[in-house]
């Protein structure tokens, strides 16, 4: 492990009888991060060698390779998070560094506190990375930012409408109606309609239009919700459209819906894809990668469902040892895309 010491921190962390900084705790700090076998460097602020208790030792200090004395009128805090965050190294201080937790996300898992205690120094523990709740968006939010710059078409919405059998087969049929530029009154009868499968005549003189595909965007939670109702869904769709065909309906898990809500992608049959046209590598940190294995599928249903692909897109994840912090990610689209939806 690579470590930086906040020398004047550790020197202050117990004073002397003067109220003197301790040369005695540095030592301490070097001594006990050499048992342990880490690799270490010691900044010290310009003004520790005026300060502390034995500055004939500390002088001494100041030539070995590995100290570093930070030049008088800079931030010294500021070059130590620098260097740390630079290094993938962590640091030794019990400062937490509060002025600059809006450049450094993830100090708190960057610092170990330590105690000094009869001349011996007991190192603590790094806190964990904050999570990211939203990682999962963020990295689908990517890869259809990724496929839009390569001009492929995807569907964006996000609002979500409270889901229900009615309410999705309701929205189907206005949205396919206004697509066809028809002069429907749809919504107001619909308010009128006493049983979700009661057919009724809805629109008169509607144009046969090629057959729909349906994708159902949903919450996991609600997926069976959907899959148990889509042939209902699609009956009522073609009978108040009068359509020759019945559209098919696709349920697919959407990481952007929230529990409760839907969205639809609704195409043409011809211009839903047989595969998706990339397979994605989402690179992550050490600390996402089992999650984002465990959800891998779901990526690849919400990009299938959004693009308008039959076949989900193959995600695969990989940890890399520069994606340090919680949250941290790349992508890489690939061409291809095979696996069943």
């Amino acid at each position: 492990m690579k470590v930086v010491v906040d020398a004047s921190n550790v020197a202050y962390s117990t004073k002397n009888e003067n109220s003197q900084p301790q040369m005695s705790n540095i030592l301490a700090a070097v001594k006990s991060l050499e048992e342990s076998g880490d690799e270490f460097v010691i900044i010290a602020d310009a003004s520790l060698r005026h300060d502390i208790d034995d500055k004939e030792k500390f002088e001494k200090l100041l030539e070995s390779e590995n100290v570093e004395e930070v030049p008088a009128g800079n931030d010294a805090d500021h070059f130590i998070l620098n260097i740390a965050h630079n290094e993938k190294a962590k640091i030794l201080s019990n400062d937490k560094f509060r002025d600059y937790a809006a450049e450094f996300k993830n100090i708190n898992s960057m610092r170990i506190p330590f105690v000094i205690e009869n001349g011996r120094v007991t190192f603590g523990k790094p806190k964990s990375p904050k999570k990211d709740k939203n990682i999962l968006q963020h990295i689908s939010d990517e890869i259809i930012k990724e496929l839009n710059f390569k001009r492929w078409e995807v569907y964006t919405g996000k609002e979500g409408l409270e889901i229900s059998p009615l309410n999705i087969a309701k929205q189907a049929i206005i949205r396919i109606d206004n697509d066809n530029d028809t002069s429907s009154k749809l919504e107001k009868v619909f308010s009128k309609i006493p049983m979700f499968n009661k057919i009724v005549d809805m629109v008169d003189d509607v144009e046969v239009a090629a057959p729909y595909v349906i994708f159902v965007l949903v919450h996991p939670k609600d997926y069976k919700l959907a899959v148990k109702n889509a042939g209902n869904i699609s009956v009522t769709v073609a009978d108040r459209l009068r359509l020759e065909k019945k559209p098919l309906i696709a349920v697919r898990n959407d990481l952007f819906t929230r529990p409760g809500t839907f969205e639809l992608n609704i195409m043409l049959a011809d211009e839903v894809t047989e595969h998706a046209p990339y397979n994605v590598l989402v690179r992550v940190s050490t600390h996402d990668e089992v999650f984002i294995k465990k959800n891998s599928r779901n990526i690849a249903s919400t990009i299938a469902g959004r693009l308008g692909s039959w076949k989900f897109p193959f995600v695969s994840v990989k940890p890399d040892m520069l994606l340090e912090k919680s949250g941290d990610f790349e992508i890489e689209l690939e061409k291809g895309g095979s696996l069943d939806g």
